[in-house]
């Protein structure tokens, strides 16, 4: 088995870090250069940076929160929100992401995908893919755009598995009915993704206990775990997700250097 990465997640409002369940009720949870670099010393994988109001607000990505984040860090980042063109894609990467993700751009115009892994690689093309339960839907769930309020009547298995036709090198499924419950990853919208197709899935949304983290591996089928709450209360460290993982035999990158306090720590 490939070794799994850890992706912390930074929800972005403001210029400052936010967290809150079933994509509303938003809490402030820090500085995001500060997140950033207390999860690289902690042993993450990976780094996301989601600007959460971009599309609601119809406006691009804060460059400058890309470029401040990107500075302090040296894992690769993945910048989502507002990214709607070419040069919003060439501009983010060039501000320091090493990846861009795509939702609601990406299911106005489908084309813009395979554009962006033309211009400039499948790996650093990611396409978000937020759903929600609609028992009307082929495989059970519907996909839905601008932070999760617009649903699209599209099946969302369906489009993920167009998006790795399209060229998007990675697929980073939300369920709206698990984000930031701490409930543990919707597996089965998150298997539904991972058997579908080739590329990495990364599991999204909702995980709240170490063996969440587990499952999502080996019932989720994810090569990337992604979490926001539990880094960011405190609940566990990242270092602690990979022994745990480590113990029960899944493959991890690297190991988890222990910073003792962060950002917010008590």
């Amino acid at each position: 088995m490939e070794p799994v990465r850890i992706m912390p997640c930074l929800d972005m409002k403001d210029g400052r870090v936010f967290k809150g369940v079933n994509f509303v009720g938003l809490r402030d949870v820090g500085d995001p250069v500060e997140n950033a670099r207390f999860y690289q010393a902690e042993g993450a994988d990976e780094l996301a940076m989601l600007d959460i109001a971009a599309t609601l607000e119809n406006r691009k990505t804060r460059l400058e929160w890309v470029t401040g984040v990107a500075a302090a860090i040296s894992i690769p980042l993945t910048v989502g929100g507002g990214i709607g063109s070419l040069e919003d894609i060439r501009m983010t990467l060039e501000a320091g992401a090493a990846k861009v993700s795509m939702n609601s751009a990406a299911v106005k115009d489908p084309s813009l995908v395979t554009a962006a892994a033309r211009a400039f690689g499948s790996a650093r093309i990611t396409v978000a893919v937020d759903a929600r339960r609609n028992p009307a839907m082929p495989s059970g769930f519907e996909l839905v755009v601008s932070g999760g309020t617009k649903p699209v009547g599209k099946d969302a298995v369906a489009w993920a598995r167009e998006c790795e036709c399209l060229g998007a090198g990675v697929l980073l499924p939300t369920s709206m009915d698990g984000d930031g419950t701490l409930a543990g990853y919707d597996l089965e919208f998150t298997r539904a993704i991972a058997d579908a197709v080739t590329v990495p899935v990364v599991a999204s949304g909702g995980a709240g206990t170490l063996e969440h983290f587990y499952e999502g591996v080996t019932r989720g089928g994810a090569r990337i775990l992604l979490a926001a709450s539990v880094f960011h209360y405190r609940t566990f460290r990242v270092r602690e997700v990979k022994e745990y993982l480590r113990g029960r035999g899944i493959p991890v990158v690297g190991g988890g250097a222990a910073d003792p306090a962060g950002p917010g720590a008590a």
